[in-house]
Parts: C-alpha cells; structure tokens; sequence
C-alpha cells in the first residue's frame, strides 16, 4: 500500500497532537503552521494533569497516545502543586515547551512548516485535494485535518471583545487564521451567550516575572503559585468572570485573590486587568505585561466558527476527507482537551484513507464521554456558549457524576483494558 500523505493545517496542541498521531499511524505527515512558533495560544499556556486532566492523560498514553504529554512532562518546572480549585497540577516551562514539541516531532518523521498559513483550498468530486500556502506553494494530500482553531481575527476582537490585545497569536504579522471547514463549506457555528454576545474571552495573561516584587517572585520560584488578596475596592464582578473562556477559574476565589502561576513567566489567572489597578496592589508597583502586551485592556476572542463533526472528529458534510482537532470541534477549553480531540482525529485520517473504520472513543472513557457528550452539546444552539473541560466547570461535574474521575493509574489501565483499545493508537495501521 501507498503511504498515505495526512496534512495538518494549525500547529497549535490539537495540530502537533494530530500530526503526532498520524505519524505513529503510519502516514506519512504535513503539519502547516502560520505563525514562526507552534502551539499557539499553548505559548501563554502551561496547565495540565489539574483535576480530571490527569484522567485524560492517563487514558491517552494507555490508548497509546501520550507523546504530548510526556513532552509536557519533561518541560515541567513544578508538579504537583495545588492552587484554588485545583489539584496535582503540573506547569510546563512556556518558554521551553515549543522548542520541545518541535523537536519531538521532526524525530518522529513529521514535515513541519511555519510561516506557512493556507489562503485558499481546492475540492474535487466531494473531497479536498489540495491546499495553498500564503507563499503560493500547492500542499497536496489523502486527508486533511482542521487545527486552526476558533480565535478571532483583529476586527472581530474589536468588535466582541476590548480590541486587538496584541497577543501571542500576532495576527497582524503573520495574517489571521483561515478556516479549512469553511473554505470546504462546512456547517460552522459561533458561540454565544445567554447575553447575546459571541465568542469568550481569553482567560489569563503573562507578566514578567522580574517586573514583581523579590517576595511574589521567590514564591513563585519555590511553591510554583503565589495568590495574593486584592483590595476590595479593585475586586472585579462577576461580568468580568463571565467573559471568561475558562470557566474553570472564574469562581469568587479568582476574583478576590490575584492568582499567578510559575510557567517561566508570571501566569496571571484573569483575562486582563487593569495596569493602573494592578499596581495598586502591594508587590505589583512595577508590573508589566508580557502577553497580551494590552493585557490592561482585554485579550484574545475565541470560539468563532466550531465545525459540525461526528464523535470521529470528522467534519460533516459533502466533502469527506476533512477531520478537525481542538477547538474546532467545539467549546473545549485547554491543551489537554486539544490533545484528545488531535489524537483521535490523527488517527482517523489515517484510518479513512486506509479505507478502515473510523474509531470513535467508548462512553466508558473519560475521554470518550468528553467527546461524545460536547459534540453532540454543539448540535444545539443553546449549548455553545458553555466551556467545556475536564479540570473544572460544569464537565468536571459531569466526570466526577459519573465515576470516570480517578487518580489511580491502575483504575486508569483496567479501564482501558477493558475497552479493548489498549495501545490501539501508539501502532502503525497501514
């Protein structure tokens, strides 16, 4: 048999996860990128393993999937740590993690390209044959996957959100993302919210750690968070939390408390705040922002043009051979979460070019259960604008409801096991 040619257009962690998996698959990988970097808004990122993250994890790297998060693993500046709402978290070095995930996949066989974002895609007889890069070159291939993600581009962050935050995603430099579903017509939608707004807001921000006091510096450096109280007076209300992408941090405790978290940089748990209000508060005096550099005033829009796809991350439609990965598939907030849904859309690639099944994960998986329930979540209107994850909000209820939350890894294994798709992904199928 031919190898098959899979070509990934996005690098951020539903991309790299995809790419990843459709390598171990067998197919010979393209992975497209915008942007110089990989990982996108995982740049600013930095969380995993908190609550039923750890769960997932697990549960990939028994299906055979775990490459990401040992990358992860191996970047880590604290694990194990505790913050509001939060536990056994581990925080990968955003400074040190794209390089990694870079490396791991050239060893791997992957072709990746940055500074190579898709302006324009051509179909024949109901499938993508081919894509154009934004430097004119023609990327043909068997099957493509959607990683571009939901973020907005400069005018609608404007328009739904405080304006251009001047984020990591440097819109403006490397051009907006451009959607492959909707180049292929597939049936997308927006998020919107009770209130009538669209999109969700980016959750947290990036000061410069020496830019903070010696005191909340060296706390950062030893116990991996420091939360400091905030004066009563420049508390933010429950409008500013609401706008929040990551529901799993807007609670009374983010609200009351500056949160920052060690991921090389000062994480900052809140979508912005104001510079003026910030230095109000004791050890702040200096502080500056590092991403988005208006964090003041706003940062990033997301949740714009989700994809109809099936529980096999493949998009509906005419047009057959195109499957998505993170958000793209719906409100599902974080790297993790991005990983899951990559992983499962690699390996599908591969499996419909083979001319194989699809696999579609069991309800008995955490991972599966995510899945399952917040595809078929986006199918109606009313639920696109909740947040989806496994580390917190209404799907971290919904595990725990439903058992599938454990820190055992040999419940983890069993479970697995059971399903009969141990190592399923970590194997070539071709």
């Amino acid at each position: 048999m031919n190898k098959k040619s899979i070509v990934v257009v996005g690098g951020g962690w539903g991309g790299v996860a995809a790419a990843s998996a459709a390598r171990k698959a067998g197919a010979g990988v393209i992975l497209l990128e915008r942007a110089d970097m990989l990982l996108g808004t995982g740049l600013v990122g930095g969380i995993f393993r908190n609550n039923g993250r750890f769960t997932a994890a697990e549960e990939m790297a028994e299906l055979g999937c775990g490459d990401m998060f040992a990358v992860m693993d191996r970047c880590a500046r604290h694990k194990n740590i505790e913050f509001p709402g939060h536990k056994h978290s581990s925080l990968y070095d955003v400074y040190e993690i794209e390089p990694a995930v870079k490396s791991c996949l050239i060893g791997m066989g992957v072709d990746v390209r940055t500074s190579a974002g898709v302006k324009k895609a051509e179909k024949r007889d109901g499938r993508m044959i081919s894509v154009v890069t934004s430097g004119g070159e023609i990327i043909e291939g068997d099957v493509f996957i959607d990683a571009t993600g939901t973020s907005a581009f400069p005018a609608n962050c404007i328009k739904y959100g405080n304006g251009c935050a001047m984020c990591i995603l440097r819109c403006h430099s490397f051009s907006p993302r451009v959607s492959i579903t909707t180049l292929a017509g597939v049936e997308e939608w927006d998020a919107v919210k009770p209130d009538g707004h669209a999109g969700a807001m980016s959750g947290s921000c990036k000061l410069f750690k020496e830019s903070l006091s010696k005191e909340i510096a060296s706390a950062l450096e030893r116990d991996g968070v420091a939360v400091i109280p905030i004066p009563k007076e420049l508390q933010a209300g429950s409008d500013k939390l609401s706008a929040k992408a990551c529901q799993q941090y807007a609670t009374a405790e983010f609200a009351e408390n500056i949160v920052l978290l060690d991921t090389g940089p000062a994480k900052l748990m809140t979508s912005y705040y104001p510079l003026e209000d910030l230095r109000r508060i004791p050890g702040f005096e200096r502080a500056r922002y590092e991403d988005p550099l208006a964090g003041g005033l706003g940062n990033s829009m997301r949740y714009f043009r989700f994809a109809n796809c099936s529980n096999a991350a493949q998009a509906s439609g005419e047009t057959t051979n195109i499957f998505c990965a993170g958000e793209k598939l719906g409100a599902m907030v974080g790297h993790t979460e991005a990983i899951v849904t990559g992983s499962l859309a690699g390996h599908n690639a591969v499996r419909h070019a083979a001319g194989m099944p699809l696999l579609t994960f069991p309800d008995s998986l955490a991972v599966g259960d995510f899945v399952n329930h917040v595809i078929g979540e986006m199918k109606k209107p009313e639920c696109r604008g909740t947040k989806y994850t496994f580390s917190g909000s209404v799907y971290f209820d919904r595990m725990k409801r439903l058992g599938l939350y454990t820190e055992d890894k040999d419940v983890i294994a069993d479970r697995v096991r059971s399903s009969g798709l141990s190592g399923i992904m970590g194997k070539s199928i071709i």
